[in-house]
């Protein structure tokens, strides 16, 4: 027996990386995960296979962010994939997909920004606001925010603003659904080795750099953000609400190293 038998859960952004570690933990504890994914059919499929084989049970859902009609969509797809499996409501909502940005205060664009908050920022809200009728009492939110919020990089700007937003939003719908015994907290992982950070993490100078400032001495795995989100959503997680987790291993907690 499972911690969330009889559980239903949306992940979004659940075909890769982190949202993908964070389905299988989920399934793995008995819950049934809709796995939303915006552009790779595959790699959602993939995600879903996974599962099964684990024993679990998931089906996928696409809409793609930030396009017009995206939130209707995840959530038709949603309805029928319950129905598919004799299921209704919902307990546990990841709000996890995001794009990311690189771009400096001088760099940046009006249509970056844009893109990066509608995905980030109003997507996730909108979500939510369509998922409250359906989330059942005792129910969890979790959003995947970012350790970007307190670690100073003006080459993410952007992304940095859009995450912030995120976390500020936790406390207030914390307190909004505490009655309704719905906890709402903000997970804050750092450097993850997915696909966003492919860029940095192939690069062996980088990788030690980035070790050298992580109090654990390695890079995040998606497993080590999963892991939290399953305490979060379980039992064992009732009695948190409104908080935001740093899940880094402890990057940047003091003095950057010299040379």
């Amino acid at each position: 027996m499972g911690e969330l038998d009889g559980r239903t859960a949306l992940v979004t952004g659940g075909s890769r990386g982190i949202g993908r570690a964070v389905a299988l933990r989920l399934a793995a504890e008995g819950a049934l995960v809709a796995v939303h994914y915006g552009g790779s059919q595959e790699a959602a499929e993939e995600t879903v296979a996974l599962i099964a084989k684990g024993g679990g049970r998931a089906f996928a859902v696409q809409a793609g962010f930030g396009e017009s009609g995206a939130v209707d969509r995840l959530f038709e797809q949603f309805a029928a994939g319950l129905a598919d499996h004799g299921a209704d409501g919902l307990d546990i909502l990841v709000n996890n997909a995001g794009v990311h940005s690189v771009s400096s205060i001088a760099q940046l664009t009006e249509e970056e920004l844009d893109r990066v908050l509608a995905v980030n920022v109003r997507t996730p809200i909108f979500v939510i606001q369509r998922a409250l009728p359906l989330l059942r009492d005792g129910g969890r939110i979790i959003n995947m925010g970012s350790a970007a919020t307190r670690i100073a990089n003006h080459l993410q700007i952007g992304y940095t603003v859009s995450k912030a937003a995120l976390a500020a939003l936790g406390p207030s719908l914390a307190n909004e659904l505490g009655r309704r015994r719905i906890t709402v907290n903000t997970v804050e992982p750092g450097v993850v080795l997915t696909d966003m950070t492919a860029g940095w993490t192939g690069v062996p100078e980088a990788m030690a750099g980035l070790e050298s400032i992580t109090a654990l001495g390695r890079i995040g795995e998606p497993e080590d953000v999963a892991d939290v989100v399953g305490f979060l959503a379980g039992p064992q997680g009732r009695w948190v609400t409104g908080q935001t987790i740093d899940v880094s291993g402890g990057t940047y907690l003091g003095p950057i190293p010299a040379g």
